[in-house]
Formats: structure tokens, sequence, C-alpha cells
């Protein structure tokens, strides 16, 4: 702040309604770099901003994290399978009022794709792609491979 003059994130964004529409766009789910965009500052800026102004960091990072509870548990949910309730609905012929018609509750089949990202990502070293496996003992390969010779001359 040269000469006493107000930052300006404090000026433009440090205030009820500045903080208020970067935390809806962390809650959008906008990466860091469309929330400089949007804010017209470049992403090392915003990077300074988060360790200089609390507030600034904790819009960001609370809103992110609810955004992130809001996919994990519909990933879950798709993983695991569900039902949902499909209504239909129909102008009351008296009243226009819309009412109710049918309902059926269908099931929504677990997502084996969804089980296989989730179980990548929460137990990796039980599902990863690939394993580590570790030898403790000793693999002698001319004991080996004579052993193979000698089976493949009977």
């Amino acid at each position: 702040m040269a000469g006493g003059r107000p930052s300006e994130f404090n000026r433009i964004w440090n205030n009820e309604d500045g903080l208020l529409r970067i935390a809806g766009w962390a809650r959008d789910g906008l990466t860091n770099e469309q929330i400089a965009e949007n804010m017209g500052i470049g992403l090392s800026t915003l990077y300074e901003w988060q360790k200089r102004y609390t507030e600034f960091a904790d819009a960001l990072k609370t809103n992110k994290e609810i955004v992130d509870r809001h996919v994990e548990n519909a990933l879950l949910k798709r993983a695991l399978g569900y039902e949902h309730v499909e209504c239909t609905y129909e102008a009351d012929e008296e009243t226009g009022e819309m009412r109710i018609t049918k309902r059926i509750t269908k099931q929504i089949v677990p997502d084996t794709t969804a089980q296989i990202f989730w179980l990548k990502n929460r137990k990796p070293e039980d599902w990863r792609d690939k394993q580590q496996i570790e030898h403790s003992g000793e693999v002698n390969i001319a004991q080996t491979l004579k052993a193979a010779q000698e089976r493949a001359k009977t």
C-alpha cells in the first residue's frame, strides 16, 4: 500500500458483496484460474491475496469444500445405486392446479465405473492398477534354467 492507498483487494473485493461473489464462484466449481479471470487479476495475485487476506482464503476454501462434498456424495450415491420417485403431473380440469397423477419408484443400479473410481482413489493400496510386489527370496537363474531343460528332455 504505497502512500496509504488501499489495495485493489480492499477497495473492490473486501466487502460483503465482493466476498459473496468470490464464494459463489468457488461453490459453482470454478478453478482458481477462472476465479482470477473473473476478478480481473492474475493467478499469482490470487495466490498472494490468499496468503495475505484470511477472509479471502476462507471464502475460497470453505466454499470449494462444500461443492467437493456434494460431488463426493453424488459419486458415492451413484456407486452404490439408489431409488428415486418420478412423478407425473397434470392440471386439474376444474381448478387448473397441477396435481400428481402417477408416482413411480425407479431403481438406479450401482455404477461400476463410479465404484472403480472411488476405490482407486480411496483405497489405492488395494485397488490401483499397478501393484507393488516385494520379493524377499532368492532366484537362481542357472538352477531354474537347468530344471527347465531337464523337464523339456522328458
